[in-house]
């Protein structure tokens, strides 16, 4: 997904597979992407060959997305809301307030 995100737009399998470290098989990198694309994080255009391939969103939206969902598994959200804001810096928090428009 990095490789993905720091790209300018989309690539093709051999493309991502000269970006990784290690050298994996095409094949290998092809099922990853295959994978990724069938729980939504990648998209596929298949109207070109070779088949490319673009992150389904960005970065942030993806963090924000996780952190939603461990807001949304926990038994106490507010616990969870406190500690977290426990644990960010006095700039963040400052950033947080303007956000919500407190600041």
């Amino acid at each position: 997904m990095d490789v993905l995100w720091r790209s300018d737009g989309p690539c093709a399998a051999t493309e991502l597979r000269d970006e990784l470290a290690g050298d994996p098989a095409i094949t290998t990198v092809l099922t990853v992407l295959s994978r990724l694309e069938a729980k939504g994080f990648v998209t596929r255009d298949r109207a070109k060959r070779p088949h490319l391939f673009r992150a389904a969103m960005t970065r942030d939206d993806y963090m924000a997305e996780l952190m939603h969902e461990v807001l949304g598994s926990a038994p106490d959200r507010e616990a969870v809301l406190a500690r977290f804001l426990g644990r960010v810096s006095k700039s963040e928090t400052d950033h947080l307030r303007k956000l919500l428009g407190q600041g």
